[in-house]
């Protein structure tokens, strides 16, 4: 095939995959993805950038040799950095060493036995491991290698070109966006964001406290300064950095906006008519708020709202003296993201209709105070509600917005 490598500084081009069609990845939905990949050439040594997912390296080696005409060399390439070791950063690693068998292989200590247990074919290739603060030289052109170990697997690492100021972050400050653009003043600064806040939520909660001590140790090794452009693996490049990064200090520290994110489902609309009144509490103090029907939704956009959100309503019906099924999914993912670790302990409200003895309020009570979270408030009726038990609901979303603001 034929595709167009894109110059992004000089000797270096972003080299990557769009991938149109994916619309479901590490249990979230998308409209799309990209493997950035980057090719960097130095006065005596040419390096690639992480590469692509398994069969869809077609697209990679065309952008590949469009490099290297535009730079008129001949294709060869000297060195692989491997910033992360899943497959969609390293599923085509064979086809380099089989095409360049010399190549030198640059990666964290923990990559090494990871690379070799999902690529059994490398199991006798050499591997250089690096740690913070080494360097490798291309010529002109210089490597410093910074350990990010759980942004988001325990074998990730960022690298930082000197020369031109660009980070390579792998999967930190990345969105799943698919789009003909690489820059990030180039997209809706608000689509942006939001997909780099679904991506943060989905994958980077749990080590929230991992990513503010790693912003910390880039202040302290003077990068902040030095940083012109962050080039993740995933979506648009930022020529903005401290947006993103001012981004990911909010969201790993548990700063919240005054927003409330509902979760519900149904059985018979009771607990959904209870939902809509408690909506209508909380808007008539003006907060913002979200909702979010289950019957339908998927808690890949659940979670996003809910991590700069001071508070959520969780809604189920009894069925069985347990809460509805689509709650349990849910849980499961409160408890797996781990919102506490954020700083911030967000307050809950669990509400329900039920037909006899109920028992959903109760368990979704104790489950959410297991993931982290201060239930403030439950309430539960009996079949259908009346204008009464409409108006407590009301009542109950204006109460909580109230104290919410205070805080």
């Amino acid at each position: 095939m034929k595709a167009d490598a894109l110059k992004i500084s000089d000797g270096v081009y972003w080299v990557g995959v769009l991938d149109w069609d994916l619309r479901d990845y590490h249990g979230y939905t998308l409209d799309g993805t990209t493997y950035n990949c980057y090719l960097v050439f130095g006065e005596k040594k040419t390096a690639l950038i992480d590469n692509t997912y398994p069969g869809s390296s077609a697209q990679l080696w065309a952008r590949i040799y469009d490099a290297f005409e535009q730079e008129g060399k001949e294709p060869k390439i000297d060195v692989i950095i491997q910033n992360h070791i899943e497959k969609d950063h390293s599923g085509c690693l064979t086809e380099f060493t089989k095409k360049f068998p010399e190549l030198e292989l640059y990666c964290s200590i923990k990559a090494v036995s990871g690379l070799k247990n999902h690529l059994p074919a490398l199991a006798d290739f050499k591997m250089n491991p690096v740690k913070t603060g080494e360097t490798v030289e291309l010529g002109g052109k210089t490597f410093t290698f910074l350990e990010a170990p759980m942004l988001h697997w325990p074998d990730s690492m960022f690298t930082f070109l000197e020369q031109d100021g660009i980070l390579f972050s792998n999967d930190a400050f990345g969105q799943h966006i698919c789009s003909s653009y690489r820059y990030d003043y180039e997209i809706s600064e608000d689509i942006l964001i939001q997909h780099a806040q679904k991506f943060y939520a989905n994958l980077i909660t749990p080590s929230s406290p991992l990513v503010l001590r790693k912003l910390t140790e880039v202040v302290e090794l003077g990068l902040f300064e030095k940083i012109n452009l962050i080039a993740p693996s995933h979506g648009q490049l930022w020529t903005d950095p401290l947006k993103i990064i001012a981004k990911y200090q909010e969201w790993g520290s548990g700063e919240c906006k005054n927003k409330v994110t509902f979760l519900y489902d149904t059985m018979h609309y009771s607990t959904q008519s209870m939902a809509h009144a408690m909506i209508e509490g909380v808007i008539s103090e003006g907060m913002e708020a979200k909702a979010y029907f289950l019957h339908t939704d998927d808690r890949s956009d659940v979670v996003t709202d809910v991590l700069d959100s001071k508070a959520i309503f969780v809604g189920s019906p009894t069925m069985m003296n347990n809460p509805y099924p689509s709650l349990g999914d849910l849980i499961y993912y409160f408890n797996a993201l781990s919102f506490k670790k954020t700083g911030y302990q967000k307050k809950a409200v669990v509400f329900g209709s039920k037909g006899w003895g109920g028992g959903a309020t109760k368990k979704l009570t104790s489950d959410l105070e297991g993931a982290g979270f201060d239930v403030v408030e439950q309430y539960d009726l009996t079949y259908i509600p009346t204008d009464e038990d409409m108006e407590k609901c009301y009542n109950i979303g204006k109460e909580i917005a109230k104290q919410l603001k205070d805080e």
